[in-house]
């Protein structure tokens, strides 16, 4: 293996065959100590968080493949936080496709003056630009397609994907008595130059409610996969 770049919540190694090996980390995104998906920056550790983002993706993988959604995904070991997957070429230097069903986060504090915290929303979808340096801004799809970054019909592409992708980790956690209230997906362009789903679907990539309260990246997948 062949270490090719080190993130915040993983690392990516190449491996012989041309695939990529994805070593998960402890790390988890937030400020001050606390979970926050939208951050972009680590804010602590989560003793096992690896290992459970691998389950949980594996896991939400299948079933979005089994709707007929192309992804990267090839194999899994969660003892090893450690995950498979096929290349993929990003959209610029990485694009991230955000799914909105309630009113928080950096929604709320946008538009808090014509929304309330938790407000539903009906699958709205907006992109980021991954960027830490300018604290991922959104971008628009006229921007995408002038900064030659994804055209017009990749971006149509892109929202109907995340829709049907967060349709279906919805109601798997409404399964769980658990509401979804956002969730982050990335894409990227398969060799053939289809638009599949890549990076992970986890805790650490969505803001999901029970009872009320926020479950952290630990509580998720155990609710989720009864272990």
């Amino acid at each position: 293996m062949k270490l090719l770049y080190t993130g915040k919540t993983k690392n990516v190694f190449g491996l012989e065959n041309g695939d990529y090996l994805l070593q998960f980390k402890d790390d988890a995104t937030g400020e001050n100590g606390v979970f926050d998906p939208g951050a972009n920056q680590v804010g602590l550790q989560i003793p096992g968080s690896g290992k459970a983002a691998v389950a949980l993706s594996e896991f939400f993988f299948g079933k979005i493949a089994e709707a007929g959604i192309p992804t990267h995904f090839v194999s899994a070991d969660s003892e090893k936080a450690q995950m498979v997957v096929k290349p993929a070429r990003l959209f610029g230097k990485g694009l991230e496709v955000i799914c909105r069903l309630k009113a928080t986060g950096s929604f709320k504090k946008r538009y808090g003056d014509y929304c309330k915290e938790g407000e539903a929303l009906d699958y709205f979808v907006e992109a980021t630009l991954k960027d830490d340096g300018r604290e991922d801004p959104p971008i628009s799809r006229d921007a995408l397609a002038m900064l030659n970054i994804a055209t017009p019909q990749e971006y149509d592409s892109l929202a109907d994907l995340v829709r049907k992708a967060t349709k279906i980790v919805k109601e798997e956690l409404a399964k769980k008595n658990i509401e979804l209230y956002d969730i982050k997906m990335e894409f990227g362009r398969a060799p053939s130059g289809t638009i599949i789903l890549v990076d992970e679907i986890s805790g650490g990539n969505m803001r999901a409610y029970k009872n009320g309260a926020i479950l952290s990246p630990m509580d998720l997948a155990p609710e989720i996969l009864g272990r």
